[in-house]
């Protein structure tokens, strides 16, 4: 198998890791705290509206519910991850494969918030950063934390998939 082609199936297995790192940290906070987890099923309800050619919404929540946006939402988020981890890995180059690193795979985990507060969030109604939001300081660690979560995955599964490939080589 040549090198690319071993580059992008590590980072699509690095982006399932990463995405599902983020959802056992939801997991967590809500089973410890009684957090509630990020709600999928509305970028499902916002993907699903887009056909319909809304792309922006007073309040997302209010919109009308759409068939299986809870699956297309979920699809979605580990579709993001995983598209996340592969722009992670071109940036980084496979020097970060063969060497990963934390304070690497953390900086682009934190930058990748700025997609839910630049996109998402005022897509959902929700204002830039959360800023209609009844606490957007909640709000914005929440996604914060979220993401932090996600480039502690990135860097996780990157050492997973090069202690494997290093036994099974």
């Amino acid at each position: 198998m040549n090198s690319q082609a071993l580059s992008l199936i590590s980072a699509i297995l690095i982006g399932l890791g990463a995405t599902l790192t983020t959802d056992l940290w939801a997991l967590f906070l809500k089973r410890a705290f009684k957090i509630a987890a990020p709600n999928y099923c509305l970028v499902g309800r916002w993907l699903r509206h887009m056909s319909d050619g809304t792309f922006r919404h007073s309040n997302i929540a209010s919109a009308p519910q759409k068939s299986a946006e809870c699956l297309v939402g979920w699809i979605a988020h580990y579709i993001i991850g995983i598209t996340f981890a592969i722009a992670f890995v071109a940036l980084a180059g496979n020097s970060w494969l063969q060497h990963p690193t934390l304070i690497l795979a953390l900086t682009f985990g934190v930058g990748t918030v700025l997609m839910p507060f630049f996109i998402m969030q005022p897509a959902f109604g929700l204002g830039f950063a959360a800023s209609k939001t009844s606490n957007p300081r909640q709000a914005r660690l929440r996604s914060l934390m979220n993401h932090t979560a996600f480039g502690i995955g990135l860097y996780l599964f990157g050492l997973l998939i090069n202690w494997l490939l290093h036994v099974y080589a």
